[in-house]
């Protein structure tokens, strides 16, 4: 059966039950993506460095080597991202996964949807790793946009280390601040909704009512120290959601 391609981004399943790999295939290729898969850990390691996708799914199970192998093999080298799936419910073996390489981790039976939706966060947050010291704006941004006077430096976020600074001087953010961060950054100087943001990080659609991501908003502009009132880095748009505006640098390296 012929797919229809619409993004181009390549998706490897690495996944030994194969009636499980084939729905996840079967419903990310409606979704636009070009879906290989694999289904044991032996051949994983050089089909990923061979194929170069752009995101692996990648099982903790696997006959052969587990998923922690494949992910501690491939990592030096493969720079796309890895989401793992998990049915060991254990903050260690989520941990493990993590500090071997892995970008997230999702926990079994997990719902079509939430895949998607980490997969999509996980795709856009690899798209501007790829960019070495970059400036988001590629034409000047206006005056009235610029850093107020107490923050003229510029923002610096390195996303090998997940490290903010401003002027030099660190900003300590929460692993969901940052996240958030990220997810602004990605679509600077576009209007990004609640809608997008709570789904993309937590998961599931915003009902009009839940006001986490506003407090969490807040949260971050305070670390940033940009004025809740007159806001020059994360702007609310009245009913829409929130715009990214300020000048930013992005650091990434090798992993």
């Amino acid at each position: 059966m012929d797919k229809k391609i619409i993004n181009g981004k390549k998706l490897l399943v690495v996944e030994d039950d194969i009636e499980l790999a084939s729905l996840v295939q079967e419903f990310l290729s409606k979704n636009g993506y070009l879906v290989n898969v694999v289904t044991n850990g032996t051949e994983a390691p050089s089909q990923i460095l061979e194929q170069q996708p752009d995101l692996v799914i990648l099982d903790v199970m696997l006959p052969g080597l587990s998923g922690m192998d494949v992910c501690r093999m491939v990592r030096p080298t493969y720079q796309g991202a890895i989401l793992m799936l998990t049915s060991l419910d254990e903050d260690i073996d989520q941990m493990l996964g993590l500090e071997l390489g892995a970008d997230d981790y999702v926990i079994k039976p997990v719902k079509p949807r939430l895949l998607l939706s980490r997969i999509k966060a996980l795709l856009r947050r690899s798209d501007i790793h790829n960019l070495a010291l970059i400036d988001v704006h590629s034409t000047e941004i206006e005056e009235s946009n610029a850093l107020s006077s107490k923050n003229l430096s510029t923002l610096e976020i390195d996303l090998n280390k997940r490290r903010v600074t401003i002027g030099g001087q660190d900003v300590y953010l929460t692993t969901a601040e940052y996240d958030l961060l990220s997810l602004l950054v990605a679509d600077a100087g576009e209007i990004v909704s609640r809608e997008f943001i709570l789904q993309s990080l937590r998961g599931f659609e915003y009902d009009g009512l839940d006001r986490s991501i506003d407090r969490r908003i807040s949260r971050l502009r305070k670390k940033l120290d940009d004025d809740p009132i007159t806001p020059q880095i994360i702007k609310t748009i009245r009913s829409k959601g929130y715009l990214f505006c300020a000048p930013v640098q992005l650091i990434a390296g090798t992993k």
